[in-house]
């Protein structure tokens, strides 16, 4: 095969994963807008969903008839649980959070998710730790220094940094008191920890469950179902938060469903599938980037040190972790490469070896 052909192959991940950010960038920033405006964050849920399932229905009924498995008592139970956890609890939470705080903040907080996958993904042995090995000590440190740079980011405040563009006039909403910015955080980071288990559980459930176009449309479909439930139940009587006007709460639904719940969920999954849940949640930071310098445009955020100094601290303790997953990558396909590289004069003999080459068994 052309190697081009296969460079392109290798990259496709990483360019998969930083198109993700790009994709979550921005419904950080629609988002807000919307929600400023008086949006319900459950409705809002619910319509992503909803446009997500309509969205992806017809690509996974028609390119997956094949390759779809027969749906069992167990795979309902986790497509269930993987709804619950990222289309409802999640969302919700991360949207009631983005109310009290600004989105630079909420994408900030967001970049402990690969701390917190990294952990999950090591209870349910889909991550191997060696605490011998200095890849495994980089990621546990890196774990550590990035739920640091998170707090740093909840506590500590600072002087304003002004920006030319933020300076006059600036439209963003302060937040009159710290316990609402704190409980924004506690939110978020709440949902951080559904939004990790949800991708565990989505690479568990890929491993039964291969049609990954299906898995995302059961997923926002029951999602979208599971949402309803509970805006009814908590807004019961109040038919005014189901409106939507051609404005952006309309763009925020169509955007989310579409980019953050549709193509997001595949795209991950693909990813997932030979790369690990901790791979998809490494490009965290990126989105971060991203919305700082978007937010401070569009919405005219201000930012402090203590946002900066937290960020900072995040980036280095999340790329510790990334090392750490790259460096065991590589050391668990060493011996393989060296095996199909070494030269007849430098092999060691190995009886057991050669019989599996040659085709004999070996007990």
């Amino acid at each position: 095969m052309d190697s081009s052909v296969l460079s392109v192959r290798k990259l496709r991940p990483y360019l998969g994963a930083i198109l993700l950010q790009f994709g979550y960038a921005g419904i950080g920033i629609i988002a807000k807008s919307a929600l400023n405006k008086g949006m319900s964050h459950y409705t809002f849920a619910v319509y992503r969903n909803i446009v997500a399932a309509v969205a992806v229905a017809p690509f996974a009924f028609a390119l997956e008839r094949k390759i779809r498995p027969r749906m069992t008592l167990s795979i309902f139970y986790k497509l269930a649980l993987l709804a619950l956890l990222e289309p409802v609890i999640d969302q919700n939470l991360y949207y009631l959070g983005l109310k009290s705080t600004t989105a630079t903040f909420a994408a900030a907080m967001c970049n402990t998710v690969p701390a917190i996958t990294f952990l999950f993904a090591c209870l349910f042995r889909l991550e191997t730790v060696n605490l011998r090995k200095l890849h495994s000590q980089a990621k546990i440190v890196g774990t550590i220094v990035t739920l640091g740079g998170a707090m740093i980011m909840t506590i500590v405040k600072g002087s304003v940094i002004e920006l030319p563009w933020t300076k006059p006039n600036s439209n963003s909403k302060s937040i009159a008191h710290p316990h609402q910015s704190i409980r924004g955080a506690i939110m978020i980071g709440a949902g951080c920890i559904c939004w990790s288990l949800f991708y565990i559980l989505q690479a568990i459930t890929l491993k039964s469950y291969p049609a990954a176009l299906s898995l995302t449309g059961l997923i926002c479909t029951l999602g979208a179902l599971q949402g309803t439930v509970l805006t009814l139940v908590v807004e019961r009587g109040n038919a005014q938060i189901w409106s939507i006007g051609w404005d952006t709460s309309l763009l925020a639904s169509i955007y989310a469903g579409l980019i953050c719940s549709g193509v997001a969920y595949y795209v991950s999954g693909v990813i997932m599938k030979d790369k690990g849940p901790v791979f998809v949640t490494s490009f965290n930071p990126l989105n971060m980037v991203i919305v700082a310098v978007m937010s401070s445009f569009i919405l005219a955020e201000q930012l402090n040190v203590g946002k900066i100094a937290g960020a900072t601290v995040i980036v280095i303790g999340l790329y510790l972790v990334i090392w750490g997953k790259t460096h065991d990558h590589s050391v668990s396909t060493h011996p393989q490469s060296e095996l199909i590289h070494q030269s007849p004069q430098n092999q060691i003999p190995n009886p057991h070896l050669s019989k599996a080459i040659s085709g004999d068994s070996v007990v």
